[in-house]
């Protein structure tokens, strides 16, 4: 084999991806694709058109892996999810007759689907949500973080940050975040348009329709413009604006920062749409179907959606007036229950009227208070997801979370963090409620927390609230709670984590498979975890070859005396063999360095070392070990059992777990294997055998579970 692991797009990719669908004879030829941590894995309609030869030879392939049943597997590395997307994306895959194939997402989304159950709507209402949030992350973050240096210089009184009487310079700033808020609407219709598979340019044109200055120009302008006339609402100290279109009225409304309407108004615009598809014939659709759906959807949107989202906002400040009003103490408790799901909405908004109203009128205003202990809830658990991203490694989601926190405490803006997060991972709401009860509870038994000002929940506003002693308690409370829930019992599940662990050792042992791989092709080789990952660092060494300094066969090699040893156990009781005898040619190949394979005589697989267990695949056919010193063992139960998904593997272990020598890993029912053709045999290797001094297997002997097996000096 020839090649190292790369997580990023290499030059050539592209060429790459044609020539390895050449190679499997075309695209008439591939029944499905998908791909694991380090493979490409085809089902062909006939495996003799696959060129083999010229697929080896290929810069950027590691070798290749046929298979019974026309079944074909390319080794790529850590750059196979970008080799995948791009073979999938060849315009002659789209233009073959083939059924197109499945993505990996695909298949997992299927056996997802199984199990979905009568929630399966709630499961797609968060994803049409987080889909629809998602790319705007960074525009977010980015004004959430201006936001966040105005109101550090408006604390420190550089300037007046909501001043009426702003300098150019400060209304210029003002634009620079305004600038996301304000059209939130518009890239919100356009994601969720996209989500649901129809034009995106619709659904942003419906949206800009009703924000556009001839729309807002009759809202601002009032009753000077014939046809439009004007009341107030006496509640929110609002106007209201109606006016007449061809004898219809329609109520006039400001949707800079509404979210609400365009996720409404798009769920209905990809029924008109997909309707209309139905309709005109395909050759005349780019035409009419967009015409047809703008000229349906605008006035709906502003006569019916529109409103629709605006009264429900309108409808609840009213409510929560009443309440605050006639039960206190049960208001300072539902505030911040409510306000978690009334902001992935955008129904927060109209509340902000009812803030300044109250500030106005009574001198201050009671909702910020209890606000707070939402906003530091929701704070705690970022808190808790970026501590959890710190200890497993995950510097994308570290990022993430870093940024999405210092706009939370310094900007007191949520949305970074909901729509960056927490709507992507709905284990985090339940904990994050828990931190919203606590400081809520507080607020309320101890008699309620208000402000004179509109200010942002951040803790650069604590000093703007009252009793400062019993809000700074309440968002303590609550920030802490949620933290500390997120963190001990995680944002992913553990079939969450585990997939998350495993990518994250493969793209680690890339990225150390490139820095310390030999100049010579000949000594290079990137570890490949079979189905699942590789562990830790990466474990390179030559096919079938000796890398420097690590014996590659047998057990009869003299180690230096000085060298310090480390034993393997047997994870199995069984007849142990060389890896020459194993039926893979990535095992056999040495490829995931060396080892034993162990034809099993019962189903019991107990850890073969001490050390941490790194990963565990979901499917419960693979574990990965790090001892203290650093070796990095994996155990690998029977051949393409991951086909198995599961079915008679029962683990007894999560990642992350310490365990020693002969602990229990997990009970495989052996007859349930052979049932599904797959070979038994249990494979035990050394990832970095490169990195040592020798890994010394010894075979042709029969053993129990927890005998030695392999020898490892470093």
């Amino acid at each position: 084999m020839q090649g190292r692991i790369n997580t990023t797009p290499v030059p050539g990719l592209d060429a790459l991806a044609e020539d390895i669908l050449r190679g499997v004879g075309g695209p008439e030829n591939i029944e499905s694709l998908t791909h694991c941590a380090t493979r490409l894995r085809f089902q062909l309609h006939d495996g003799s058109k696959v060129d083999q030869a010229a697929l080896d030879a290929l810069d950027g392939v590691m070798g290749t892996v046929p298979q019974s049943g026309d079944r074909f597997q390319i080794v790529i590395g850590g750059a196979v999810a970008n080799v995948h997307s791009k073979i999938i994306n060849l315009p002659s895959m789209s233009r073959s007759g083939a059924a197109r194939p499945q993505s990996d997402a695909d298949v997992k989304a299927a056996v997802r689907a199984k199990g979905r159950g009568r929630f399966a709507w709630l499961d797609n209402f968060f994803e049409y949500l987080s889909d629809s949030f998602r790319p705007l992350l960074g525009v977010l973050l980015g004004a959430s973080l201006i936001i966040a240096i105005a109101s550090v210089l408006d604390a420190l009184g550089v300037v007046d940050f909501r001043a009426e009487d702003k300098s150019a310079t400060w209304v210029f700033v003002d634009a620079m975040w305004r600038s996301v808020l304000y059209f939130l609407p518009i890239m919100v219709a356009y994601n969720a348009a996209k989500k649901l598979k129809i034009d995106p340019w619709v659904g942003a044109t419906v949206m800009a329709a009703v924000m556009t200055p001839n729309f807002t120009g009759m809202l601002n302008a009032g009753s000077k413009i014939p046809g439009v006339t004007t009341t107030t609402n006496d509640t929110l100290g609002t106007t209201e604006s109606v006016a007449h279109v061809f004898g219809l009225p329609m109520q006039l409304n400001d949707y800079g920062g509404q979210v609400f309407v365009p996720l409404l108004m798009v769920a209905l615009l990809a029924l008109v749409y997909k309707a209309l598809q139905r309709v005109f014939p395909e050759n005349i659709q780019l035409v009419f179907v967009p015409f047809f759906s703008m000229l349906i959807m605008i006035p709906v949107t502003a006569f019916l959606i529109g409103p629709l989202g605006i009264w429900a906002g309108n409808g609840i400040g009213e409510g929560l007036s009443w309440l605050n009003n006639n039960a206190p103490i049960v208001f300072a408790i539902v505030i911040p229950l409510l306000y978690p799901f009334l902001v992935p909405l955008g129904l927060h908004w109209p509340l902000n009227a009812l803030m300044l109203q109250n500030i106005n009128t009574i001198g201050y205003d009671f909702i910020q208070g209890p606000m707070g202990a939402w906003n530091f809830a929701c704070f705690g658990a970022t808190a808790g997801v970026l501590l959890l991203s710190i200890r497993h490694r995950e510097p994308l989601m570290r990022q993430t979370a870093t940024g999405a926190l210092a706009a939370g405490l310094l900007g007191g803006i949520s949305e970074p963090s909901l729509y960056g997060i927490h709507l992507r991972f709905k284990r985090i709401y339940p904990r994050m409620l828990v931190g919203c009860l606590v400081g809520g509870v507080i607020v309320g038994v101890l008699g309620g927390v208000d402000t004179e000002a509109f200010a942002f929940t951040s803790v650069l506003t604590i000093p703007v609230f009252s009793p400062v002693g019993v809000y700074l308690i309440a968002i303590t409370a609550a920030f802490v709670t949620a933290m500390a829930l997120v963190y001990f019992s995680d944002y992913r599940t553990p079939e969450e984590r585990a997939q998350a662990n495993a990518e994250r050792d493969a793209a680690e042992a890339a990225a150390h498979a490139e820095a310390t791989a030999p100049a010579s092709p000949a000594e290079t080789e990137a570890a490949d975890d079979r189905e699942l990952v590789t562990v830790g660092a990466a474990a390179a060494g030559a096919a079938g070859a000796t890398a420097t300094g690590s014996t590659a066969t047998g057990s009869t090699t003299p180690a230096p005396a000085a060298a310090a040893s480390t034993p393997l156990s047997a994870p199995v009781a069984g007849r142990v063999v060389g890896l020459d005898d194993v039926e893979d040619p990535v095992f056999s190949s040495r490829a995931l360095g060396e080892g034993v394979g162990i034809e099993p005589a019962d189903g019991r697989v107990v850890a073969p070392v001490d050390g941490e267990l790194i990963t565990v695949a979901d499917t419960g056919h693979a574990f990965g070990i790090r001892t203290a010193d650093g070796v990095e063992v994996l155990i690998h139960i029977g051949i393409d059992t991951v086909q198995m998904q599961g079915d008679g593997f029962d683990v007894h272990v999560t990642p992350g777990q310490q365990i020693a020598t002969g602990d229990p890993l997990a009970d495989v029912d052996l007859d349930k294997v052979r049932a599904a053709n797959h070979p038994t045999v249990t494979l035990m290797t050394v990832l970095n055998t490169a990195d040592l001094t020798a890994v010394e297997p010894h075979t042709g002997q029969d053993v129990g579970a927890g005998a030695r097996v392999v020898t490892v000096r470093r």
